[in-house]
């Protein structure tokens, strides 16, 4: 059971990364550009505004805790090579699972921000897949922002919770190391959560019928999450182009997978 388990999420996880090809190929067939690259542009921007930020608080904040714990006198005066180097590879873990705490923050507070254009977009591709107009309805509309908010608040409120959990196991010597891969799978995981979310919807799935579906297929969810982070190696132009590709990715690796729904 375990090694099918295993299997089953490997096997979403690469249908996850596959989608974010179909997904450009896609983009280019129907010219969906102005859908991507205006709130990329966006994003981009507050992306990179909030890095910088990001980074030098985080490091100003891990300076006055080391200052007041009375750390940063005791590794001034260590004189062990060693034990310098584990202080400061410490200190570096540590704001690494800080940045990923601002990002989270940072990153659903966008996708509330830009909630209606991840809910068309969502709805187009699905529209563009399946051959046929959807027709525009306002109320339903409504209903696919405020169900897309709701869920980017409780993602944020509970990928809170276990980043932080994970933020006190960094203090712990050699285990704290694993810390930022173990918050990157969960940020990963709850971000393409938000994604898939939206399919879920059209699907007439509740909010909870919604976690339970996503629960049991977390190797989609981690995929386009992990494509997301990965597409951030790329300035610029990969920032700008991370977000709508993974809502469209989203639809299109339950689209072409419909097995999962059984």
């Amino acid at each position: 059971m375990k090694k099918s388990t295993t299997a089953t999420l490997l096997k979403e996880i690469i249908i996850a990364f596959q989608a974010y090809y179909k997904a450009h190929k896609l983009i280019t067939k129907n010219r969906m550009w102005k859908w991507i690259i205006i709130p990329g542009i966006i994003y981009a921007i507050l992306f990179a505004a909030g890095i910088y930020f990001f980074w030098h608080s985080s490091a100003e904040v891990i300076d006055y805790f080391f200052s007041k714990t009375g750390l940063k006198t005791l590794m001034v005066k260590e004189r062990d090579s060693w034990m310098k180097f584990l202080f400061i590879f410490g200190q570096l873990i540590l704001q690494l699972v800080l940045m990923f705490i601002y990002f989270s923050w940072f990153k659903y507070l966008f996708l509330i921000i830009a909630s209606p254009v991840f809910a068309y977009l969502s709805e187009r591709t699905q529209a563009l897949l399946e051959k046929k107009k959807y027709p525009f309805n306002f109320k339903q509309f409504i209903k696919d922002v405020f169900r897309g908010i709701r869920i980017a608040v409780r993602n944020t409120l509970w990928q809170t919770v276990y980043t932080i959990s994970i933020l006190f196991l960094s203090f712990i010597p050699l285990i704290g190391w694993a810390t930022p891969v173990l918050a990157l799978f969960v940020e990963c995981y709850y971000f393409g959560f938000s994604m898939l979310d939206y399919n879920s919807e059209r699907r007439n799935l509740s909010a909870s019928q919604s976690i339970d579906f996503i629960g049991r297929h977390k190797g989609l969810a981690i995929g386009n999450g992990m494509v997301f982070y990965l597409m951030h190696g790329l300035p610029i132009i990969g920032w700008i182009l991370a977000p709508s590709y993974a809502v469209i990715a989203a639809t299109l690796s339950l689209h072409n997978n419909k097995d999962v729904f059984s």
